[in-house]
């Protein structure tokens, strides 16, 4: 699979049925090892390895209902009381993250109401606190570590 702008973990991935699986250490169990979900097994890793955030309070392929349908978000953060805090979207490395991509992350977050958006291909990585208080948000410089939020 393709390097990413993220740091190298120890991927498990073998073949089932003929193709290609990844272990999701959040999820504990294989997935299909498709190209966004090389760019989120790395993402994770970084959010736990790097970052200090607790894999116990990690979620992904979360379900919500939108508009009468579900969506799915790839990966959300909870608080310790099990409100969400975060939303991480990722798309393959070979997509532009546009403004179609940030459309999408704000559609799941008119349900979850969190205070941090973040977007990955595993290239370039975009994260945003949102101010409920001014209907704002600002773009951060990285992805903040745990202790921090």
């Amino acid at each position: 699979m393709l390097s990413l702008n993220l740091p190298v973990f120890e991927a498990k991935v073998t073949r089932k049925d003929g193709k290609s699986v990844i272990f999701d250490v959040i999820r504990r169990r294989y997935v299909a090892l498709t190209p966004e979900e090389w760019v989120r097994q790395h993402f994770v890793h970084f959010l736990l390895d790097y970052k200090g955030y607790p894999q116990a309070l990690m979620a992904n392929e979360v379900q919500l209902q939108l508009n009468g349908t579900k969506k799915r978000c790839d990966t959300v953060l909870y608080r310790r009381n099990l409100t969400a805090q975060m939303i991480v979207e990722y798309k393959a490395p070979d997509i532009e993250i546009n403004q179609a991509v940030f459309d999408q992350i704000t559609r799941y977050n008119m349900v979850l109401k969190v205070d941090y958006l973040v977007v990955s291909n595993g290239i370039q990585h975009y994260c945003c606190r949102i101010n409920y208080e001014n209907n704002s948000y600002m773009f951060l410089p990285d992805i903040p570590d745990y202790q921090l939020l």
